[in-house]
């Protein structure tokens, strides 16, 4: 039956159980962008993947995923979100077994692009039906606390689960994880989920699909370029065209009677606000674990499973942040709470700015635990605040807005971060020519071809030039998340 909550009531057993199943396909949306990253290499070797071909089956996945999360949240006010939720994870775990056995690299690639889309139905969905089913507001605040919570430990478990699959079996092994966790979920879903969709029957308008999905690919795709390549014309051109499909759509918008997304919801402060807050915190933290995850590997020297497993804590973090927001979020405004937690990820990023080639890992884990702590509570309540402002009929579109937000902040922190990252390597490695004074990974494999002399001082040099560049990052991330600190507390402090 189809049914729409009008007031607030407390969940019982049944709810709680449903939302139990229901957290698997939040654990599986972290799980598939971590796993991926381990398998690289040994893509690369059995299929004879180029540089390019291997930056596309990570890039084609988050590309896809974040350019129709919109769409796909929109679509499940139309058709029910459980629908659209087991639709996409059926679709999700045929495609895995496609990837698991793909022949080539062409094919790999293009059916990673379709797992972003069948991705793209699982998050909107989830808090959709998260928020359909706890109506009542400290119940809701807890129930996406979780959410967020088992999202972090998808990311925690991701990087160990994947490395002893690979220790044991062959690359395919990190595509098929997801098929146990889908086969449950397809079973016990039906069984244990309500299915909820807008009152009223809607058309979904095909040219704001396309465009919502034209400005998100274009311009990710555009500052990925810069990050990778460096300011061109090809990346100017990509960004362009996306702010144009941006502007197109947004007016389209305003001038339909029932549009894609209700731009009246960003007229609300709070709405906006913890949008915003969603963005440039998931920004820092994805840039900066991007950045961290190269530390560990080229200047500490770890393999990827010893790096995952230094990894886990600021997972960790996250999840006792987000968790303990939802308690105390019953006492205290949310708006201080998400402001007094990004000021504390804000001395995470001090801390990280000071360190050196030869800094502990213990001090380097510690930051980024404090760093992750802190933005837990952001990632829990602002969600909350984003998903629980918009009416009923809106919630699979505001959830997408929810889901959509941090994607975007993502994509953009490891591009923008990544490049200031990147720009102060060069200034530090100024005068050195080739691949070495390009990036760190570039002087680590010229290090592999010199006397142990040369290896030795290139390798120091170029680490350092890297420690420059990294601090310089942490330092543009602490005053980002000073000022949303205070952005926040000023709109949100009273919540």
């Amino acid at each position: 039956m189809t049914t729409e909550l009008t007031e607030s009531r407390l969940a019982g057993r049944r709810e709680w159980l449903g939302f139990a199943v229901l957290l698997l396909p939040a654990l599986l949306a972290s799980l598939e962008l971590t796993i991926t990253h381990l398998a690289l290499p040994a893509i690369g070797r059995d299929l004879g993947a180029s540089s390019t071909q291997l930056l596309w089956i990570v890039d084609g996945y988050a590309f896809l995923l974040a350019g129709t999360l919109v769409v796909m949240g929109t679509l499940g006010d139309r058709i029910g979100r459980r629908r659209l939720l087991l639709g996409g994870a059926i679709a999700f775990s045929l495609l895995s077994v496609i990837a698991a056995y793909a022949p080539n690299p062409e094919v790999l690639v293009a059916v990673r692009a379709l797992l972003g889309v069948a991705g793209a139905t699982l998050m909107p969905s989830v808090l959709a039906l998260t928020v359909a089913m706890f109506t009542e507001p400290r119940q809701r605040t807890q129930a996406v606390g979780i959410v967020v919570a088992a999202v972090s430990a998808g990311t925690a478990i991701g990087p160990l689960i994947g490395g002893w699959l690979l220790d044991n079996f062959w690359w395919g092994s990190a595509f098929l994880l997801p098929i146990p966790l889908m086969l449950v979920f397809v079973v016990f879903g039906p069984l244990t989920l309500p299915e909820h969709k807008a009152s009223v029957a809607r058309r979904l308008d095909m040219p704001s699909a396309a465009l919502s999905i034209g400005a998100v690919l274009a311009i990710v795709y555009g500052l990925k370029h810069v990050a990778a390549a460096g300011p061109g014309l090809t990346s100017y051109v990509a960004i362009v065209a996306g702010l144009v499909c941006a502007t197109i759509f947004v007016r389209r918008q305003r001038g339909l009677a029932d549009p894609m997304i209700d731009l009246r919801l960003f007229a609300g402060r709070a709405f906006t606000t913890a949008t915003l807050a969603l963005v440039f915190g998931i920004f820092v933290l994805w840039g900066t674990n991007y950045s961290v995850a190269q530390y560990l590997q080229l200047v500490a020297g770890l393999d990827p499973l010893a790096a995952g497993l230094w990894t886990a804590p600021p997972a960790l973090g996250v999840i006792i942040g987000s968790l303990g927001a939802g308690r105390l979020a019953r006492r205290v405004p949310a708006g201080r709470i998400i402001g007094a937690g990004m000021l504390l990820s804000t001395a995470g990023f001090v801390m990280l700015a000071q360190v050196e080639p030869d800094t502990p890992l213990g001090f380097l884990v510690a930051a980024t635990f404090i760093v992750s702590a802190g933005l837990g509570p952001m990632m829990a309540l602002a969600t909350d605040i984003v998903v629980g402002s918009a009416p009923s009929e809106r919630a699979g579109a505001a959830s997408a807005i929810a889901s959509t937000a941090p994607q975007l902040g993502g994509g953009l922190g490891i591009a923008i971060l990544g490049s200031i990252l990147t720009a102060g390597y060069r200034a530090e490695m100024d005068g050195v020519t080739g691949p070495s004074g390009d990036t760190l990974t570039g002087a680590v494999s010229a290090a592999a071809t010199l006397p142990p002399g040369e290896a030795a001082t290139l390798l120091e040099t170029a680490r350092s030039a890297f420690a420059n560049g990294f601090g310089i990052s942490a330092l543009v991330a602490a005053v980002l998340t000073a000022l949303t600190a205070a952005a926040v507390l000023a709109v949100l402090g009273r919540r």
